[in-house]
């Protein structure tokens, strides 16, 4: 084993243990806009469309309705979308077809909790229909999807807050603000850590549920016989419906660490995506299991994905390193906060109206404040803290690693024009093909 290696295992070790039970925990800048934002008269209540009931749509729209009332749900499957009006009160009208739900008057902001391969034609729909929207991550299943909602979103005007929650925890947060603060010294080396893709098939086909719009369910992507295993949650490991974690993990922790960088709003110039097989058995999980990526960046930087390992983001630079996840913010720069505070005016990633407050304690804390954001900016029409178009940047970084794990060879790519440059046939896979009626344009 190699010293670096070493070195870095013992920091990590080390990392675990430094902020738990009565450590020290700064004052930070963090999203405390729920408050405000919440209503203060009946009247004064948004009314909430919910699209996409499984899991996490359900997760969000729990956060959502401190803000406003569900008045209107849209599911493929019956069963799920019948669970989730009778979660909420039972008053909501349910619909299969989600367009339905886009028509109605009475819903201002739409909740988007369906897999990946979908988030695009709907974002995209609602904000032309004049909604705001809450948009579960990945926000995109391809690079060039990115490029039409950042379009859109523009062009609307519309408020679209992407769930990348860990913009609105305070460890993540005070990480990147230290990062940009030279804490750690001129940065060099990120390690972003993810997770493995599960293995699994061949699965065997089945009748289509009767309570399932199968076809509707597929959309864009390529009609195929009906298989749970490509249903709910575990679509994540399709290649033609997600991306794996690499997209999935990889919209979080990427997106922390291009923030840090200060290149939320450019990318990657060279990637190198690696792994030990490609799944290519019908009927079976697809994406690989085991993989990595390198990207360097304009100014030499490194970004190393990882799906080993312990789950987090470590910064290192030529005086000191620092890691982060979502229980521990670790490392001598955050030993030294305790004699050399960071002073407010450093704390420039984002602006909140009241932007110090202690940490609270409690489940799904920082959903809450990231949901409390986007309602006061629905009210301020201010840009929220995770916007689209650095949303589309961290996700594109992880697109291009899957592109090159699949071409099993490096991209060059142009963060400016974002284009790949000088390979064909990687830069067609920059889209793909979709099928009719459920084309995005």
């Amino acid at each position: 084993m190699t010293r670096f290696a070493c070195s870095r295992r013992c920091f990590l070790q080390k990392a675990s243990a430094l902020f738990t039970g009565t450590a020290f925990v700064p004052y930070v800048f963090t999203a405390n806009a729920e408050q405000s934002a919440k209503p203060k008269s009946p009247n004064d209540r948004f009314g909430i469309g919910a699209i996409g009931m499984r899991y996490q749509g359900t997760v969000i729209t729990e956060k959502a309705v401190e803000y406003g009332d569900v008045v209107a749900i849209a599911d493929v499957d019956r069963e799920i979308g019948e669970k989730a009006v009778a979660h909420f009160g039972g008053k909501a009208q349910l619909y299969e077809n989600y367009q339905k739900l886009l028509e109605r008057k009475d819903v201002d902001v739409v909740m988007i909790g369906t897999p990946d391969h979908w988030h695009a034609k709907m974002l995209i729909d609602a904000c032309r229909a004049g909604k705001d929207v809450y948009i579960e991550k990945p926000l995109t299943l391809t690079v060039d999807e990115g490029k039409l909602i950042c379009k859109v979103v523009a062009e609307t005007g519309r408020v679209v807050q992407v769930g990348t929650w860990q913009r609105s925890d305070w460890r993540f947060r005070l990480a990147c603000e230290m990062v940009q603060a030279g804490r750690v010294g001129k940065l060099k080396v990120v390690t972003v850590t993810g997770r493995k893709n599960p293995t699994g098939g061949p699965f065997t086909p089945s009748p289509v549920p009767p309570h399932l719009n199968w076809d509707m369910w597929q959309g864009q992507t390529p009609a195929v016989p009906y298989i749970k295993e490509r249903c709910h949650y575990t679509f994540r490991w399709w290649y033609e419906y997600s991306g794996g974690n690499l997209t999935d993990w990889g919209a979080h922790i990427v997106d922390i660490a291009q923030w840090a960088m200060g290149c939320q709003m450019s990318g990657p110039v060279e990637i190198k995506g690696r792994a030990d097989y490609l799944p290519d058995q019908p009927n079976c999980y697809n994406v690989p299991p085991v993989f990595s990526v390198d990207m360097r960046y304009a100014d030499g930087v490194v970004l190393q994905y990882r799906c080993e390992g312990r789950e987090g983001v470590l910064f290192e630079g030529d005086q000191g390193r620092l890691f982060v996840n979502r229980s521990t913010l670790a490392g001598k720069p955050v030993d030294n906060l305790k004699d050399d505070p960071l002073p407010k005016e450093k704390f420039r990633l984002y602006d909140f109206d009241n932007p110090v407050r202690p940490p609270r304690a409690g489940k799904h804390e920082s959903i809450i404040n990231h949901m409390g954001n986007f309602f006061d900016c629905v009210k301020t029409r201010k840009t929220p803290i995770s916007d689209v178009q650095s949303q589309h940047r961290s996700v594109s970084a992880c697109h291009l690693g899957n592109i090159s794990i699949r071409l099993k060879r490096p991209i060059t790519w142009d963060p400016t024009t974002e284009q790949i440059v000088g390979d064909d046939e990687a830069a067609a896979m920059l889209s793909r093909p979709q099928r009719k009626p459920y084309a995005i344009g």
